[in-house]
């Protein structure tokens, strides 16, 4: 994963925000409001973004005004400039990378997307994590402040361990959103996730808002999980869930339909492009899914392997079975096997165990990690044993490779 901090223009200021990036060209991106009073950076935000981009959706997430490292006062703000603030992300997102298609809050910012997601136009599916159903519903967070609100106008209190300034605004523009109306007029997937024992926003409030929204509508029981998904796992699953679920709905996510006569089997291997003038290209080997692609740095999109890479993975995978398999045979203690290869050019005259004596030479280098309570004559055995694997061979042998057209 990749991250990239950035900031943009928010409703009061600038915004602090954190990009996080697959590793290869995004599929598409997503938008994540975080719960009251928290930042961009609480675990479910940073810990469902990672996993996202295991699925290639790059997460935008950010401080809303006065919070973290985002411009502006929290006292002068409200659940409307919430709003605003997500309408100014999204803006962000399709002027300087991509518009967003997945919008998704978490907690009170669960209120906020359901709220701000009918303008978001770009918006293909709508997904909330323990949100409330009435955005009011945070104002349990200063109800023993409440009559010195109303009296002054104000008043410092404590959410979460912080001090906050609350101005009697806030609370007026909490009870003036009119969410059913939103939910009834949202016309996009919706997907909620709550857990049942959920201490801080009662599972209530979904049943709430899978009842006000319109088909189609989901809702997925998070069970043992608590408010904040402090559980990787947890956070991992909702992600999970999240592109599956996409997947119907957001073209970029679905699975490519390629056309070909050539069919795998157990003793083949058909590797197919993706999309034709791209690198990407799909491979089906004995049933197995796989990709390969080529690196930004010559035109491709790095959503998987080079072709190289690919061909010492099946150098460094043959040589830790044919090792352990060896071991194994011979009963000695080896506990584990690790390998890492890398494959360059370099001339011939700067290798003095080659035979070529000009241009340029393929070179492996393979480091080979063995633990368990091995003697230095079964380590010094096991490394002679590297040099036998199939592949190994195959790579020093004659190959003869025959083409013809269908």
């Amino acid at each position: 994963m990749r991250s990239e901090k950035i900031t943009f223009q928010g409703s009061d200021g600038m915004l602090a925000a954190r990009l996080d990036l697959p590793i290869g060209t995004p599929k598409t991106f997503a938008l994540f409001a975080h719960c009251f009073t928290c930042s961009k950076d609480i675990f479910a935000a940073s810990r469902v973004a990672a996993a996202l981009t295991d699925l290639g959706v790059a997460t935008l997430r950010f401080d809303f005004t006065g919070l973290g490292q985002s411009d502006g006062e929290f006292e002068n703000t409200n659940f409307s400039s919430n709003i605003t603030d997500l309408l100014k992300a999204a803006e962000f997102l399709e002027a300087e990378y991509q518009a967003p298609s997945i919008l998704i809050g978490h907690s009170l910012g669960g209120a906020a997307i359901l709220a701000a997601a009918a303008q978001v136009k770009s918006a293909e599916a709508v997904v909330t994590i323990g949100a409330p159903f009435d955005p009011a519903h945070v104002g349990h967070h200063f109800m023993d402040s409440q009559t010195e609100i109303e009296e002054k106008g104000e008043a410092a209190v404590t959410i979460g361990g912080r001090p906050f300034r609350v101005k009697k605004q806030f609370i007026d523009d909490l009870h003036g959103q009119e969410q059913v109306e939103r939910l009834k007029n949202l016309h996009k997937p919706l997907l909620i996730f709550h857990a049942p024992l959920d201490q801080t926003v009662g599972v209530n409030n979904a049943a709430n808002i899978f009842t006000s929204a319109k088909h189609p509508k989901s809702f997925i029981s998070l069970d043992g999980a608590d408010h904040l998904l402090s559980k990787r796992s947890d956070a991992i699953y909702v992600a999970d869930v999240i592109g599956s679920w996409a997947e119907r709905y957001i073209e970029a996510l679905q699975p490519v339909n390629i056309v070909t006569k050539l069919k795998s089997d157990e003793n083949s291997t058909v590797v197919t492009e993706e999309t034709p003038g791209k690198f990407v290209q799909q491979i089906d080997s004995s049933g197995h899914p796989l990709i390969a692609d080529e690196p930004f740095s010559v035109g491709g999109s790095n959503r998987g392997p080079t072709p190289y890479d690919l061909l010492v993975s099946g150098l460094g995978a043959c040589t830790s079975m044919t090792i352990r398999m060896y071991a194994k045979r011979k009963k000695w203690p080896l506990e584990h096997v690790a390998v890492k290869l890398r494959h360059q050019k370099i001339h011939a005259d700067d290798c003095e165990q080659c035979e070529t004596s000009s241009g340029k030479i393929d070179t492996i280098e393979r480091e080979i990690e063995l633990k368990g309570e091995l003697s230095e004559e079964q380590r010094a055995r096991l490394l002679e044993i590297a040099d036998l694997c199939p592949v190994h061979k195959t790579l020093h042998s004659e190959v003869v490779i025959k083409s013809v057209l269908i």
